[in-house]
């Protein structure tokens, strides 16, 4: 069943493959990439080190609501930091629970060697959706089997 399928598993049928921007860049830069990329929250990663995560809700949160103008406020001044970060080897179970009980929708993975990729909300779905057709196929296979 799904509580047995682990973070990592995810990463690696999706893709390990993450985008990150510099804490020095603008909000409006990173949105130009979060829309070219067609993803809700970039990495903040300064020196090789995960710094922070920003998202669509950070934007518009600390962006509209506070007046602040996107072409001249720094992805700095508005990134969640520091990201909530989850292992590979956590269950995809665990994983909802944490992005449930933060809010949030976007989590970093890091291993001792450090950032190996991000997981969002609809890859954790995905990935039980997957699971539970592969579930229903095996059984209705043994029920078909074994008449």
């Amino acid at each position: 069943m799904h509580t047995s399928i682990t973070v990592g598993q995810v990463l690696r049928s999706k893709g390990q493959e993450f985008w990150y921007v510099a804490p020095s860049m603008t909000a409006y830069e990173a949105l130009e990439i979060m829309a070219d990329k067609n993803v809700g929250a970039l990495l903040v990663v300064e020196g090789g080190k995960l710094m922070g995560i920003f998202s669509e809700r950070d934007y518009a949160r600390k962006v509209i609501l506070k007046g602040k103008s996107s072409k001249s406020t720094e992805v700095r001044e508005l990134m969640t930091s520091p990201p909530i970060c989850i292992e590979p080897e956590k269950s995809i179970h665990e994983c909802m629970v944490l992005m449930t009980k933060n809010h949030i929708r976007h989590v970093p993975v890091k291993d001792l060697r450090g950032l190996i990729g991000v997981v969002s909300i609809g890859d954790i779905v995905n990935s039980i959706i997957s699971d539970q057709e592969a579930t229903i196929e095996e059984l209705e296979s043994y029920i078909t089997v074994g008449y």
